[in-house]
């Protein structure tokens, strides 16, 4: 692939802070200025929270569970700090499963093999899987942040398993100054906007309108907007968007292959 296919681009670049470099580096690296602007914080739960003792004794009772499913890398990550420290081995019998090859991926770091739907990215690509038929009567806990879809847990449920959260981390709206808002998103002109989950498009039309929602947000809705599921586009049309390309996934490649169309 040519190394400038993106050259004078400006594409805004939503990721999570310590999940956007190589992203960042590959955009630069093909001729685009990105510009990093993280649409969601991810704060991991500590001493102080309310859950904190609920989810260590989930991590000591580890082996009593049959699946566990993580929901995104940022589960992994943070999970796997969690168990790392209550299970210097990992307990035997359980089948570890990952929404999406990101999540699998980031788990194989840590040399656990994990299931995951090669047909997608969403919870409904893994309800799909064989390895979620036959599960009546059976402990999963699925491992992400707090609140979220309920898609998995009421399906699952629904099969006949017992399906606890794990919730190791909140998913925050980062706080922008309005002088920083019209830099990144009004100053110069976007051509692209890259967006990885629908909270993360949530937390942009809440952030660009600015404190007093004294900016208008005509000049992103026209904007190239590039999302990574068709339940994304939707939200993403619902919200004004008109210019809109669905990635293979939200992994890096996928974003830029999609931005490339």
């Amino acid at each position: 692939m040519p190394t400038d296919c993106l050259t004078g681009l400006r594409v805004l670049v939503t990721r999570p802070h310590h999940q956007a470099s190589k992203l960042l580096q590959a955009l630069r690296s093909q001729g685009a200025e990105p510009i990093a602007f993280p649409l969601l914080k991810i704060s991991p739960i500590t001493e102080s929270d309310a859950n904190y003792h609920r989810l260590k004794q989930q991590i000591i009772d580890l082996d009593h569970f049959q699946h566990l499913i993580f929901v995104s890398p940022n589960a992994v990550h943070n999970g796997y700090n969690w168990i790392d420290q209550y299970w210097p081995q990992l307990p035997i019998g359980i089948k570890w499963l990952a929404i999406g090859k990101q999540s699998a991926n980031a788990l194989s770091n840590y040399g656990i093999d994990a299931y995951h739907s090669p047909l997608g990215y969403d919870s409904e690509t893994l309800l799909a899987s064989p390895a979620l038929n036959n599960i009546s009567g059976e402990k999963v806990l699925i491992m992400r942040g707090e609140g979220g879809r309920e898609k998995l847990a009421e399906e699952l449920r629904a099969r006949g398993a017992e399906v606890s959260y794990a919730e190791l981390y909140r998913r925050e709206q980062p706080t922008y100054k309005d002088g920083e808002v019209a830099e990144a998103l009004y100053k110069n002109e976007l051509d692209a906007i890259l967006i990885s989950s629908g909270e993360g498009l949530h937390n942009l039309m809440s952030i660009a309108k600015g404190s007093q929602q004294q900016f208008s947000t005509d000049s992103l809705l026209k904007c190239h907007l590039i999302v990574p599921s068709e339940r994304i586009k939707h939200d993403a049309e619902s919200a004004g968007f008109t210019r809109i390309t669905t990635a293979a996934g939200p992994d890096d490649q996928s974003m830029i292959t999609a931005l490339l169309q």
